[in-house]
């Protein structure tokens, strides 16, 4: 196959990959983030503590991490079939993507926050802060970066199961490196599928990793310009 021939069908297959990523990553994240900090805020010695629902939720989200991706599209058919009308195709496969992709982004999003200072959050709470308020200005801000990677990592993931999601009727780029690449022998065109696969990947991950470090950066003027504001007056009442 001539890359004029190729050309046409791999511009198709990358925005049907690109279709299926960009909506299960939307709704990974959507969902993903609401199930992250109930987990983090009702472990044990956290502000919403409850170790029954942390407990279910915990077992619900690690259940819905270790089931084989290739089985939950199975599964889902008849529930992707009623929810969006197909169960093959881009369309059909965005349901067991999200599905997938939720629990798995709910975990990057529970250690994101567990890696924010427990100081700021008890400050947070002295001065009478509510939950949403230590949620909205204090947990989601201070552990955005790592949310970021969070993200990059999780659209890294989807890409990898978009893939695998084309060879079982998904389309994308898995559709035609299995179709065409495989089953007609066509190995110039599985070379160029899984060269597109490594762009995409590099191209998300160096995207990612430049937000994060600027966020850092960020952060650290940020918690620079609150440490100066803190110590300035205490200096001033030494003097006096």
């Amino acid at each position: 196959m001539t890359w004029n021939e190729m050309q046409p069908l791999l511009y198709d297959r990358t925005l049907d990959t690109l279709f299926m990523v960009w909506w299960s990553a939307f709704y990974a994240v959507l969902l993903g983030i609401p199930v992250g900090v109930l987990l983090h805020l009702t472990q044990r010695g956290a502000v919403l503590q409850n170790i029954v629902v942390n407990k279910v939720l915990g077992a619900v989200t690690n259940i819905g991490r270790s089931f084989p991706f290739l089985i939950l599209i199975v599964v889902l058919i008849p529930f992707t079939r009623l929810l969006v009308g197909v169960s093959i195709g881009p369309t059909g496969a965005v349901v067991p993507l999200a599905i997938a992709a939720i629990p798995f982004f709910a975990r990057l999003v529970e250690a994101a926050l567990r890696e924010v200072d427990h100081g700021l959050v008890e400050a947070a709470h002295a001065m009478g802060g509510g939950t949403w308020t230590i949620v909205f200005k204090v947990l989601l801000p201070q552990a955005l970066p790592a949310l970021v990677a969070g993200v990059t990592t999780l659209v890294i993931q989807l890409i990898g199961y978009s893939a695998i999601a084309g060879a079982v009727g998904g389309g994308g780029l898995g559709d035609l490196a299995y179709t065409y690449g495989y089953q007609q022998y066509e190995t110039s065109l599985m070379i160029a599928t899984v060269v597109e696969l490594i762009l995409l990947v590099t191209l998300v991950q160096v995207l990612g990793d430049r937000i994060v470090r600027r966020l850092a950066q960020r952060g650290t003027r940020a918690s620079s310009l609150r440490r100066t504001r803190i110590e300035e007056p205490a200096a001033v009442t030494e003097a006096a």
